[in-house]
């Protein structure tokens, strides 16, 4: 027993160590240090799960005896290095301009101007800023930082990270399924529309006619034009979500070429990608700059932009508008989905992800505020032509009541209320005296130009409706509406590649036999994906869109970040620099991730999911026998189908957390056997196994070295 101790005080030199008094002192020690710290594993077993983690990943941040050898960890290579020939973007440029892409897309323009309407205004674009830079901000700054460190997917990150939330990553993974299964769709309707541009006149100017002719489809008369396209023509809409159908067939081809696209940019690489991101990003920019510039010379866009400006103070204390802003912030910015980890996994580790987050977070925020301002003053240019043809429709009515002698000539507008009708309109009806007023309002329609403004702002589509309204206006409209089309489009594509790049990614880090089939893995993806997402181009798939939109889609998101700003603190370490070359990260990076942001999110995914159990869960819906929108409340389905999506999504954290339960309890089984045959008094020949403490500390030594 003597000599077994004294060979191993001459292979360690850490003789502070107090040696153990037998071998059951010896296993317990082992067994006790194997639970506390999980990374630090046997270094036959890592080599066959091939997989080495950090072995201070789960050691709690301290001020006190930690500190020096966070120090010095913060300056090591990762033990989880990624492969040799895994490949670069070409410059700077093409990195930054593929994490803008993926950010700023069809999500912001679906949604960020309705929700801004009707979530109070200028009180939604100030919650909004504020949660970007509170919480958004140092969220993105985590995962481009975590994937550039790291160089692999989100998979590979959480379990480098820390096996205990190894799942996340997986949880990161089936968000990118399904949000690109869906996703996809609203690209095919744009397709659909950029296809329909290319013919004079533009298919949704006018109704339709019937069989014979000369008669207009009464569906399309009793709404708008462009609404009845929209519903009819495009999505060839039920009326509810419980009326099925087969895939239509413009949306699945549409949808198809969507796909071939993706598939082919995939299958090119990252150097073809990026080459088409000069096109995708800057194109839509220009073209956004231009439709801002033209919309804001539009008749009523002042109106319009009043409405935007105009903050309801009630909304900032209403947990709803924070819901919904929460839940707006991460669609849009994409934090969560692991693509941004993704992208980041191909840059050198010395580059400065502070600098970039803010970049990508602020030209988030431009794009989002150029095309709210952009939509809301086309529909107050909408809105005001409703108003006028209202006002219209007055002046026609007393103008026949006053030649038929029903009314006193008094009652008669002038000439100059014909001529602009939205100006003098309001003007003469007030200077009229009172006896008139009474006796002329009974046949009267009233004339608001808010509830014009909230008819125009209704449902979440209405932004496409918007983009297609506006084209009607321009001088040479076909040609805008290819340009407007073109520009959605080129936005949505460029947010599809870095969802599917948080698909690819991920899997060819972890399975790494599937980098020898550059070509086909991610054309067996894209084929896989296009089948799924056939179930949202059926005449009832858009209900499906919103539903997932609205409700499935924050929930997980917020479960991820959470646990993501938890991994950070309180797991990995805040004090720990998690990116290579950049200066210690500053204060205010470990308070938020530490406090701030876990609180806001818990608050926000909790009140998500008090919304979703306690109230009715409702959808808009074309109503064919008013053809106007409808609130309908989703059946009791799909609350239980809404419910299985959030299990299965997060399944794959407690899964993987458990595994690793019973991986640790075998791993102490085998050495609590080793050490006990290696203390027996008969044991022959061999050296005595060392400590896992002093294995972990020697394998620190050796990476210290390699790297000086």
């Amino acid at each position: 027993m003597t000599t077994v101790n004294e060979n191993m005080e001459a292979q360690h030199e850490e003789p502070q160590l107090s040696k153990p008094s037998d071998s059951k002192s010896l296993v317990v020690t082992t067994s006790a240090f194997q639970f506390l710290v999980p990374n630090a594993l046997p270094t036959e077993e890592l080599t066959n799960e091939n997989q080495i983690f950090d072995p201070l990943s789960t050691y709690l941040w301290s001020e006190g005896e930690n500190e020096k050898t966070l120090e010095t960890l913060g300056t090591d290579e990762p033990k989880d290095k990624a492969p040799h020939d895994r490949p670069y973007w070409t410059n700077k440029t093409e990195y930054l301009l593929a994490q803008v892409g993926f950010s700023v897309g069809m999500i912001t323009i679906w949604r960020f101007p309705y929700l801004c309407f009707h979530s109070g205004g200028g009180s939604f674009l100030f919650l909004y800023i504020l949660m970007l830079f509170l919480v958004g901000v140092p969220l993105l700054f985590l995962e481009m930082a975590a994937g550039q460190r790291m160089r692999q997917g989100s998979i590979g990150v959480w379990k480098a990270i820390s096996p205990w939330i190894g799942g996340l990553g997986y949880t990161s993974f089936m968000v990118c399924i399904i949000v690109g299964s869906y996703y996809s769709v609203l690209l095919a309707w744009n397709l659909f529309y950029l296809v329909q541009s290319f013919q004079s006149p533009l298919p949704w100017l006018s109704c339709p006619t019937t069989n014979n002719l000369t008669v207009y489809d009464p569906e399309c008369v009793r709404t708008t034009p462009t609404t009845y396209f929209w519903y009819r023509k495009v999505l060839k809409a039920t009326d509810e979500i419980e009326m099925g159908g087969l895939p239509v067939l413009h949306l699945s081809v549409s949808l198809f070429v969507i796909w071939l696209i993706i598939c082919i940019s995939m299958t090119k690489g990252l150097k073809s990608t990026g080459k088409m991101l000069y096109v995708s990003i800057l194109l839509p920019y220009i073209i956004l700059f231009c439709l801002l510039i033209r919309s804001l010379m539009m008749k009523g866009a002042g109106f319009g932009l009043k409405n935007l400006l105009a903050a309801k103070v009630s909304a900032l204390y209403s947990v709803e508008v924070w819901r919904q802003t929460g839940s707006q912030l991460f669609l849009s910015l994409g934090s969560g989905f692991g693509s941004f980890t993704a992208i980041s996994s191909y840059i050198p580790q010395s580059n400065d992800c502070v600098t970039d987050a803010y970049a990508v977070a602020f030209l988030n925020l431009v794009a989002s505020v150029t095309v709210t301002v952009f939509v809301f003053a086309t529909v107050g240019n909408l809105a005001t032509k409703d108003i006028e043809l209202c006002y219209m429709t007055n002046i026609m009515t007393l103008t026949n009541m006053v030649s038929a002698k029903m009314l006193p000539p008094e009652a008669k507008p002038p000439k100059n209320v014909y001529q602009d009708p939205s100006s003098f309109y309001s003007w003469w009806f007030n200077s009229l005296p009172e006896h008139i007023k009474i006796a002329i309002l009974p046949y009267l329609v009233e004339c608001d130009l808010s509830d014009q403004l909230n008819k125009v702002m209704m449902g979440p589509g209405m932004a496409i409706v918007a983009f297609s309204n506006i084209v009607t206006v321009f001088s040479g409209s076909t040609f805008w509406a290819i340009v407007t089309f073109m520009f959605l489009v080129n936005l949505g594509l460029s947010t599809m590649v870095g969802i599917i790049q948080g698909i690819i990614t991920p899997l060819q880090d972890t399975f790494s036999s599937l980098r020898e089939y550059s070509k086909l893995f991610p054309v067996g993806v894209c084929v896989s994906m296009f089948l799924g997402s056939l179930l949202f181009v059926r005449p009832s798939g858009s209900y499906y869109v919103n539903l997932l939109d609205d409700y499935w889609a924050s929930l997980a998101l917020f479960f991820i970040v959470i646990l993501e700003s938890v991994a950070m603190a309180w797991i990995y370490g805040a004090r720990r620099p998690v990116y290579h070359a950049g200066p210690p990260h500053l204060p205010i990076y470990r308070w938020l991730w530490c406090f701030l942001s876990p609180f806001v999110l818990l608050v926000l995914f909790l009140s998500t999911l008090i919304h979703l159990s306690l109230k009715k869960i409702t959808y808009f819906a074309w109503d064919s026998r008013i053809s106007n929108e409808v609130t309908r409340t989703y059946p009791s389905w799909a609350k239980v189908l809404l419910i299985v999506l959030i299990l299965v999504t997060i399944l794959p954290v407690p899964a993987y957390f458990f595994y690793i339960i019973v991986r640790q309890v075998s791993s102490v089984t085998m050495i609590h056997s080793r050490t006990t045959v290696i203390f027996k008094p008969e044991a022959k020949g061999g050296s005595a196994r060392a400590l896992p403490r002093l294995q972990v500390r020697q394998s620190l030594k050796k990476t210290n070295k390699m790297d000086k």
